[in-house]
């Protein structure tokens, strides 16, 4: 194994602030945002800084579209299925009521249930029907 020391950290001495460099980059910070500022003033920076404005609200348009098609795409689709299923539950209802009013089942549900028979020829009896002129009370 080899030996080990610890060294102590060496303290960084506090930089002098030196006024001349000051000075120095706070005239060259001024003379560049005169510089922008003179840029931004000319029609052409003008024009094409209202052009990437139109482009930027373009795109984000086209992108709030887009997402609202999706949404509106997703509930389509959504009533589409339960359109579908209305559809499918109507079916299965005309089909029960044609099973239901069925002569046959009505038939036998009256001979059941009610205990009510065919009448024969005997028990049937023709009123005359009444001429116009005699008034029922």
């Amino acid at each position: 194994m080899g030996a080990v020391t610890i060294e102590r950290p060496v303290k960084a001495k506090p930089a002098k602030l030196n006024t001349e460099r000051l000075k120095e980059g706070v005239s060259r910070a001024y003379r560049l945002s005169r510089r922008i500022f003179s840029a931004l003033a000319q029609r052409d920076v003008l024009v094409s800084l209202a052009l990437v404005l139109v482009l930027i609200s373009s795109a984000i348009g086209v992108v709030a579209s887009a997402h609202a098609n999706r949404g509106l795409f997703n509930e389509l689709s959504r009533l589409q299925e339960q359109r579908d299923a209305y559809q499918r539950e109507w079916s299965q209802l005309l089909l029960e009521q044609s099973a239901l009013s069925a002569h046959g089942r009505i038939e036998h549900q009256a001979a059941e249930r009610l205990e009510m028979v065919v009448p024969g020829k005997q028990d049937i009896v023709l009123v005359p029907l009444a001429p116009a002129d005699v008034r029922l009370p």
